[in-house]
């Protein structure tokens, strides 16, 4: 779906007005949050924008006053039909609702932002819906579940998120704040917009870690005159992102050099990705040049926070929260087995890099994680279980993952598997 944003300026009440070809949809439940949605309502119509109230009650209620689109509607989405929603059971007809409401959002062509109001049922139930939407149109949820971990809500969109601080259940002195600023940022967000007249460059995606900034900034440099260079963070979400675009088919390439999530989904890291890492890669075809980038280390937060299973490993405090265990050769022997299966499946231009003077900043002569052995485990699996094709192929690098010889020679593969 293509969210555009439309505006006419007009003169009217002494002051600059909008004219929008869409509206603000603001989702709930209107059997317990119904002051709430019309409170944060009748402040963004009072900001001269438009309003679409969204029930998402998943229980026939008695309502003073219905929303602009009502359950019924939204569950007729349902790819089952409306009655899987109103079953009876609240835990079903939450899930139910959520994909009812999913679908209802992707199927709206006038979506200009998402205001969602929740405690945790209701933002398990809204944020799917705001994922589906694109990046970059306004989604805001104002939840008691945001002072927590909401990567859950959030998985790879840009939500965000605001804490409600009381309960979302009913009007007082506290929550009249948290709502009345809610209301502000998502009209601020329309009322502000502005289209971007720029001739976008072809997007490329780098991943990168701390440990390998050097060769992802290297990198932008030679890259950045003729492509918009897209960096994210190898924490889970990072690659989740990238991905998302992958799928969305907004990625003219990949370079995939910091694969370290994998990592930590594999040894119980907290920057882990999931079993369908690299999947959007498989199924768009996309060009990709992957590489070995901090598979040398699991990420964990504090030191009392690493599994008891791992003490006694080789550890390095990066800060106060961060703590860095050193994968061992057996590890990186299951690390290269995973990834060169993922590999496999990918039939679009591919080339994957092993960098055998070093998989990060702490994985160099002298470093603390440098551990040659650990590597060539990861090596010997990796080329082992990889199989070479006509378009999947695997190259040998000499040079350390941040040198300038391997930031050349990645640039390099790039402008041949683009040719």
């Amino acid at each position: 779906m293509i969210i555009i944003y439309s505006s006419i300026i007009i003169k009217g009440m002494g002051r600059l007005m909008k004219q929008y070809a869409g509206s603000i949809y603001i989702a709930t439940t209107l059997d317990t949050k119904s002051a709430e949605i019309f409170y944060v309502s009748d402040l963004i119509k009072k900001a001269g924008l438009p309003v679409k109230t969204v029930d998402l009650t998943t229980k026939p209620t008695a309502l003073a006053r219905e929303a602009d689109v009502t359950a019924a509607e939204v569950a007729r989405f349902h790819p089952n039909g409306p009655e899987v929603v109103f079953c009876g059971d609240r835990g079903k007809a939450i899930e139910a609702m959520s994909i009812a409401f999913e679908h209802y959002l992707t199927h709206q062509d006038d979506v200009l932002a998402i205001l969602g109001l929740g405690g945790s049922g209701g933002t398990a139930l809204i944020t799917p819906a705001m994922q589906s939407l694109p990046i970059g149109v306004p989604k805001l949820m104002v939840s008691t579940m945001a002072s927590g971990d909401i990567s859950g809500y959030i998985g790879a969109s840009d939500i965000s998120m605001m804490y409600s601080v009381t309960d979302v259940s009913g009007l007082n002195r506290i929550s009249r704040k948290v709502l009345r600023n809610a209301a502000n940022q998502i009209a601020g967000a329309v009322y502000f917009y502005q289209e971007e007249h720029v001739v976008d460059k072809p997007a490329v995606a780098l991943t990168m870690f701390g440990v390998t900034t050097p060769c992802v900034q290297q990198l932008t440099k030679k890259l950045e005159n003729n492509y918009d260079c897209l960096v994210f963070h190898a924490t889970g979400s990072g690659g989740k992102a990238m991905e998302k675009l992958a799928d969305s088919h907004l990625l003219h390439s990949v370079l995939d050099l910091t694969t370290t999530e994998v990592c930590d989904y594999l040894f119980d890291g907290v920057l882990a990705c999931d079993e369908d890492r690299f999947g959007a890669i498989a199924r768009t075809k996309t060009p990709y040049i992957g590489s070995c980038g901090a598979l040398d280390m699991v990420n964990f937060g504090r030191p009392s926070s690493v599994p008891e299973k791992y003490k006694g490993r080789q550890f390095y405090h990066h800060n106060a929260q961060v703590t860095l265990m050193r994968t061992t050769p057996e590890e990186n022997r299951q690390l290269g087995i995973w990834i060169a299966e993922k590999m496999n499946q990918c039939e679009g231009p591919l080339r994957f890099v092993l960098p055998q003077g070093g998989f990060s900043a702490l994985d160099i002569e002298g470093g603390p994680f440098w551990d040659p052995k650990a590597n060539q485990a990861f090596f010997d699996a990796f080329i082992t279980t990889f199989k070479e094709t006509e378009t999947r192929q695997l190259v040998i690098s000499p040079y350390h993952i941040n040198s300038a010889e391997f930031t050349q020679q990645i640039y390099d593969l790039h402008q041949e598997l683009i040719c």
